[in-house]
C-alpha cells in the first residue's frame, strides 16, 4: 500500500495494547493479530454501545482514561499516507462496556430489552399503534417503519413476524405480543392455507394481493425469479416458523394439526424416498412432483434450504414443544444428511449448498454458481451443536468445530469486525483471498448465525477462543446494526459499519427481511449467554390454552441445551407461586382450568451462583427472594428485579433470604445504596436470613431501622425486632 497516495476513511476493531497519552496515541491489535497505531485528535469523540430504546451515552470526556490494555473497541477514522505508511487519526470510538472486561450485551436483560423494542417497532409499523388487524399488514416496510406502496402480503414474511411476536412474549410476558402472534397465526390459517383433507396434507400460498375493495387475489405458486411457478420447499418450511412458535406458547391444537399436515407434505412429496435421501428443493404446483419439466433448472434438485432449514425454522421448536420421538428422528435424519453430503473441504473451505438428485454438486445454478453463503456455513455449525445435545454424535461436533475453525479466516472481517455475505468458493490462480461476489457489505442475518454459532460452541465446550469470537461478533452487531433513531435493525451495513440505505436494502420489511432473524437472535443470544456462559437465570412466559398440551404437560426447555445444564427454579401461574413442576425434566403440570393461564418460569443454570426473583407486588409490598452468593457479579440480577418493583408506589420491600448462602462487601454496599435510593418512607424487611448472613448484616449501619424476622407477616410482631 506504499503507492496509495490518497487519504480514505475506515474502521478498525481490536484490543488496546499500549497507550501513550503524551503523544495522544494508542495501539490496537486486530482479531488476527495485526497492530495499528491510532492517534487521537481534538475532534475525536467517543460513545458507549447502546441498546435499542436507550439514549446516546457520550464518553468523550472519559475517553483517555478508558483507553486501557485489553479493552476491545471500534475506532473509525482517517488513514493518511505519510512516510511510506498509513497514519490513522481516530474520529469516532465506540466502547463496549464501562471497563475492559465488561461487554454490555452480556447483561442478563440486554436482549430482553432489545426484543421488546423490536416488537414495538413492528407493532407500530404494521398496525399504527391501533387494533392488531392483519388486513393492514404489508410486506414492504420502509426505513422509519412506513408501509411501502404495495398490496402484497407474503405468507413467509407474516409467519416470520409472527415468530418474532411469539418469541417476544416468551421473553417478556407482554400480552400485546401474544395477541399479535395468535392473530397472525389465525390470519395465516384463514387466508394463506391450502388444506387438502383428501390427501391429508396442508400447503401454503406464496401470498395474497389485497385489492382496494378488500377482496383478495391468491398467489399460489411462487412469483420470485429463482422459484417462479413452483412450490419451493423453503417457502413451505418458513410458513411454519410463526405458527410453531405460537404453538409452543399456547398449545393451540388447531395449529398442531396444520403442522402435522404440512410435515405430511414434506414426507410425501418433497422427501427423496430412494436410497439417495434428502429433500427436493421444488415441486410442481399442480402435480406436486419434483420431476416435472415445468420446474426447469429446479427439476430434481436439492439444496441447503430444503434439507437444513427445517431445523431452525420450525422443527427444533416443534420438538421442544412436544418432546415427541418422531420429531427427534426427523432432526437426526436432517443432520445426518448434512454431515454426510455438505462438506467439501478437499476442494474449498466452504460447504456445498446445491445438489443434483444424486448429490453431485450443482455449481451452475442461477445466482449461486460455485459460490458460498458465509452464513449458511455458520448456521450448520450452530445447529449441529443443538442436535448434538439431543442425540450426541462425535461427527456432529467434529464438523461444527471444523467449520468454526475455518470460517474466521475466510468469512469474517478481521480488521473491522463482522461477517461477509456471498463469496466465491474457490480461489483463482494467484489469488489469496476469496473474492466477494457482489460487494463487501454485511447482512444482519449473517451476523446472527455467527453470534449464535460461537455462543453455543463456547457455552457447550468451554472454549475461550469461541467466546472471544462470539463477543466480537455480538459487538459488531450491537454497535452498527441497531437503528437507534427509527427503531429496528438495518438490513445491511458497509464493511466499516456505516448503514447501507439504498434500494431494497433500505427498508425494515421486504421479502428477505421480516421479524425472524433479529428476534431469534435476541432470544437465543439471551439463552446461550445467560444459561451457558455467564450462568445467570432467566424468565420464560407461556399462555397455554385449557387442555391444550398432551397430558396437560407444558414443556419449558429454552432450547436444545447440554443435558443437565439447566433446571426450573420457580413457577408462577397467573402471578401466584405454583409448585407442580419437575425441575430437572423442565416440565410444568398445568392445572385443570377453563381459561388460558399465564405461566412464568424461572430457568436456572445448574451452576448458578446467584438468583433474585420478584415473587409478588401487592398493596405496596414487594417480595424478592435471594439465592446463592450476593456479590458484585450478582448485582445486575438483583438490580433488574428492583427495577420492576419501582414502577409503582412502594411501602415495603421484603427480602426473603432463606436460600442466600453468603453476601460480599460489594453486595452489602449495593443494599446500602438501594436503601438510600428508596428513601426513608419505604420499610425494608429481612426475612429468614441464615446466621452468617444475619451477623454480617448486623455489622453494618445498613441495618439501622431494618426489620429482621424469621418469617414475614405484616399483621404479626412475634419474632420481629429492629436491629440496633
Amino acid at each position: 500500500m506504499s503507492n496509495m497516495g490518497f487519504s480514505f476513511s475506515d474502521s478498525i476493531a481490536g484490543y488496546v495494547t499500549e497507550v501513550d497519552l503524551s503523544r495522544n496515541t494508542f495501539n490496537l491489535k486486530t482479531s488476527d493479530g495485526r497492530n495499528f497505531e491510532i492517534a487521537l485528535t481534538s475532534t475525536t469523540y467517543a460513545e458507549m454501545v447502546r441498546n435499542l430504546g436507550e439514549p446516546y451515552y457520550d464518553c468523550t470526556s472519559q475517553m483517555q482514561s478508558m483507553l486501557v490494555p485489553d479493552r476491545y473497541l471500534f475506532a473509525y477514522g482517517i488513514f493518511y499516507p505519510e512516510a511510506d505508511r498509513n497514519k490513522i487519526e481516530a474520529k469516532h470510538i465506540v466502547f463496549l462496556g464501562r471497563t475492559e472486561n465488561e461487554y454490555l450485551f452480556e447483561r442478563p436483560d440486554w436482549w430482553v430489552k432489545q426484543i421488546s423494542n423490536l416488537a414495538n417497532f413492528y407493532l407500530k409499523a404494521q398496525f399504527e399503534d391501533g387494533e392488531i388487524d392483519y388486513r393492514k399488514y404489508r410486506t414492504g416496510i420502509g426505513l422509519v417503519g412506513s408501509k411501502e406502496d404495495s398490496n402484497r402480503q407474503e405468507t413467509d414474511t407474516i409467519s416470520r413476524l409472527v415468530y418474532g411476536f411469539a418469541t417476544a412474549y416468551m421473553m417478556t410476558g407482554d400480552d400485546r405480543y401474544i395477541e399479535a402472534a395468535e392473530k397472525g397465526t389465525e390470519y395465516l390459517r384463514e387466508h394463506m392455507r391450502f388444506l387438502d383433507e383428501g390427501e391429508e396434507i396442508c400447503y401454503w400460498y406464496h401470498g395474497v394481493d389485497v385489492k382496494p375493495d378488500g377482496s383478495e387475489q391468491k398467489i399460489f405458486a411462487s412469483e420470485f425469479g429463482d422459484d417462479y411457478d413452483a412450490l419451493p420447499a423453503y417457502e413451505q418450511i418458513y410458513a411454519l416458523a410463526g405458527p410453531t412458535q405460537t404453538y409452543r406458547v399456547t398449545g393451540d391444537p388447531r395449529i398442531m394439526k396444520d403442522i402435522e399436515l404440512t410435515v405430511n407434505l414434506f414426507n410425501r412429496y418433497l422427501l427423496d424416498k430412494t436410497d439417495k435421501g434428502g429433500f427436493f428443493s421444488h415441486i410442481d404446483p399442480i402435480t406436486l412432483s419434483p420431476y416435472a419439466e415445468s420446474l426447469g433448472r429446479n427439476r430434481a434438485k436439492k439444496n441447503w434450504n430444503s434439507v437444513g432449514d427445517h431445523a431452525p425454522a420450525y422443527l427444533i421448536n416443534l420438538w421442544l414443544a412436544t418432546g415427541e420421538d418422531k420429531y427427534a428422528d426427523f432432526l437426526e435424519y436432517t443432520f445426518d444428511t448434512i454431515e454426510k453430503r455438505f462438506p467439501d473441504f478437499d476442494n474449498s473451505p466452504f460447504v456445498q449448498e446445491r445438489f443434483y438428485e444424486d448429490w453431485s454438486y450443482d455449481t451452475t445454478w442461477g445466482w449461486q454458481q460455485n459460490r458460498a453463503v458465509v452464513g449458511h456455513n455458520l448456521k450448520i455449525a450452530w445447529n449441529l451443536m443443538r442436535m448434538n445435545h439431543l442425540k450426541p454424535k462425535e461427527r456432529y461436533t467434529t464438523l461444527a468445530e471444523e467449520i468454526a475453525e475455518i470460517m474466521p479466516d475466510v468469512g469474517s472481517d478481521r480488521q473491522r469486525g463482522g461477517w461477509y455475505d456471498v463469496v466465491e468458493r474457490s480461489l483463482e490462480p494467484g489469488q489469496e483471498v476469496h473474492r466477494f461476489v457482489w460487494h463487501d457489505r454485511k447482512a444482519w442475518w449473517q451476523q446472527e448465525q455467527a453470534i449464535l454459532a460461537y455462543l453455543i460452541l463456547a457455552g457447550s465446550l468451554g472454549n475461550t477462543e469461541y467466546r472471544r469470537l462470539a463477543r466480537e461478533s455480538a459487538a459488531f452487531y450491537n454497535a452498527w446494526f441497531l437503528d437507534n433513531q427509527s427503531g429496528g435493525v438495518y438490513f445491511n451495513v458497509l464493511a466499516n459499519g456505516i448503514p447501507y440505505l439504498m434500494g431494497t436494502e433500505r427498508g425494515k420489511g421486504s421479502h428477505s427481511m421480516s421479524g425472524y432473524h433479529s428476534f431469534e437472535l435476541a432470544y437465543l443470544a439471551a439463552v446461550y449467554t445467560n444459561l451457558l456462559i455467564t450462568k445467570q437465570p432467566m424468565n420464560l412466559y407461556f399462555k397455554p390454552r385449557p387442555g391444550a398440551f398432551k397430558d396437560n404437560l407444558l414443556r419449558v426447555t429454552p432450547d436444545i441445551l447440554p443435558p443437565g445444564s439447566v433446571r426450573i427454579g420457580e413457577v408462577w401461574i397467573d402471578d401466584r407461586p405454583y409448585t407442580d413442576f419437575d425441575a430437572d425434566k423442565l416440565t410444568v403440570k398445568l392445572p385443570d382450568t377453563r381459561d388460558s393461564v399465564r405461566v412464568r418460569v424461572r430457568i436456572l443454570p445448574i451452576q448458578v451462583f446467584f438468583d433474585a426473583a420478584l415473587l409478588e407486588v401487592a398493596d405496596g409490598t414487594a417480595k424478592i427472594s435471594l439465592t446463592g452468593l450476593l456479590d458484585v457479579n450478582a448485582i445486575p440480577i438483583l438490580e433488574a428485579e428492583l427495577e420492576k418493583v419501582q414502577t409503582q408506589p412502594l411501602k415495603r420491600l421484603v427480602f426473603l433470604l432463606q436460600d442466600l448462602k453468603c453476601i460480599s462487601s460489594a453486595g452489602l454496599r449495593f443494599l446500602i445504596f438501594t436503601k438510600q435510593k428508596l428513601g426513608s418512607d419505604v420499610q425494608i424487611h429481612i426475612v429468614g436470613a441464615q446466621e452468617n448472613v444475619q451477623n454480617y448484616l448486623k455489622m453494618s449501619s445498613f441495618c439501622q431501622g431494618i426489620t429482621v424476622s424469621d418469617r414475614y407477616d405484616v399483621t404479626e410482631t412475634a419474632n420481629v425486632y429492629l436491629v440496633p
